[in-house]
């Protein structure tokens, strides 16, 4: 009875115990690579089907969710770029347009070769104005509307070559015959005109501002929700130009154009003219109003702005909430798991031993004591 296990039933017990002996090893040995595998992903699974039904659910339905609010997050992210640009834009212009605001009241008490030096550097503003309107951002015109591809204004440095400008000069230089009102009322409707050998602006810009109502680039920052987030080179946004016929095209960046054009057609011999205070007044009165217009919208345009970054604010946090939902279905307690790892390697070691120890196996051994 000493020797080795050598029956059929010794054989049987022996066959049982080794056979349980492996399984276990072969289960603590699948458990240390699933334990491996989650320390060092840091998940749960790699797949759904890992993680069990009920988490399996929680995470998928969740996901969508969270991708929908980053989508959002990224459309204000860049929308907000844009206003941002816009609004340095449209400060830049009310600045230009306010240091003539400043000159065109004075125009009549000055002598008249300083009109000469005036319109000149109106002249130049006109180019400046023209160029700001072709701003960009991303290689996209903030100012065009949803033809953001095409210049708002076509070649801005030849503006004063263009027929936008000729055109007001020469209704300027007919003062003398015409009069100071009938002047103001010919360059109103000039930089009204829609007309292509008119309007300094794109084909796509050149319409009435009911057909541009809904040519305003949008910006989708919640489920159904667009929301308006610039404003086109031709026609205002937000808030309506104040005036008369003869001060305002409905447009105060028509009217700054305007403006310019005609301080920029004004001649040293034009100013003891009659009706040139008249012309000088008009445009006096459609620089303010323009300036006060562009203002406000530029003021609507960075409340837009700030709303959106609240709401993006808000949506950041349910997502990281929802993500918090998500990595406890699916994030490892990493601790735990290094803790179970260390545990399952010490239990695989162990029975390691005991397999090799099944090897050396004789009945005495495997018999109780006393038997």
């Amino acid at each position: 009875m000493s020797g080795a296990i050598g029956t059929s039933n010794e054989y049987g017990l022996y066959g049982a115990l080794t056979g349980n002996v492996l399984q276990d090893s072969t289960t603590i040995k699948q458990q240390l690579d699933t334990l491996t595998e989650q320390a060092g992903t840091g998940y749960v699974s790699d797949s759904y089907a890992g993680l069990g039904a009920g988490a399996a659910g929680t995470a998928l339905s969740l996901q969508p969710q969270i991708a929908s609010l980053q989508a959002y997050q990224n459309n204000i992210s860049a929308a907000a770029a844009t206003m941002g640009v816009s609004q340095t834009a449209l400060t830049q212009i009310s600045a230009i347009a306010s240091n003539f605001y400043a000159q065109v009241v004075n125009l009549n008490g000055l002598d008249p070769s300083e009109v000469d030096s005036v319109a000149s550097d109106a002249q130049s503003a006109l180019q400046q104005v023209a160029g700001l309107l072709d701003t960009t951002e991303g290689g996209s015109y903030v100012f065009a509307g949803q033809d953001s591809n095409n210049p708002p204004v076509p070649n801005p440095d030849a503006i004063t070559s263009s027929g936008f400008f000729t055109q007001i000069q020469a209704a300027v230089a007919g003062l003398a015959s015409s009069g100071g009102a009938a002047t103001s009322q010919a360059v109103i409707a000039i930089a009204a005109s829609n007309a292509a050998t008119t309007s300094p602006f794109s084909a796509a810009l050149s319409q009435p501002a009911s057909a541009l109502a809904n040519f305003v680039p949008t910006v989708a920052n919640a489920p159904g929700q667009q929301t308006a987030i610039g404003v086109v080179a031709s026609a205002n946004a937000a808030v309506a130009s104040a005036g008369t016929p003869a001060t305002t095209t409905g447009s105060y960046t028509r009217d700054i154009l305007c403006a310019l054009a005609t301080i920029g057609s004004l001649t040293s011999g034009q100013v003891n003219v009659a009706g040139f205070s008249t012309v000088v007044g008009n445009v006096y009165t459609s620089l303010g109003n323009a300036i006060t217009a562009l203002n406000q919208d530029a003021g609507v345009l960075g409340d837009t702005q700030s709303a959106l970054q609240t709401q993006a604010t808000t949506q950041a946090n349910v997502s990281t909430a929802l993500r918090t939902q998500v990595g406890n279905v699916e994030d490892v307690n990493m601790a735990q798991t290094l803790s179970q790892l260390t545990q399952t390697q010490t239990r695989l070691q162990a029975s390691y031993q005991l397999i090799t120890g099944l090897q050396t196996l004789t009945l005495a051994k495997f018999l109780p004591a006393g038997a």
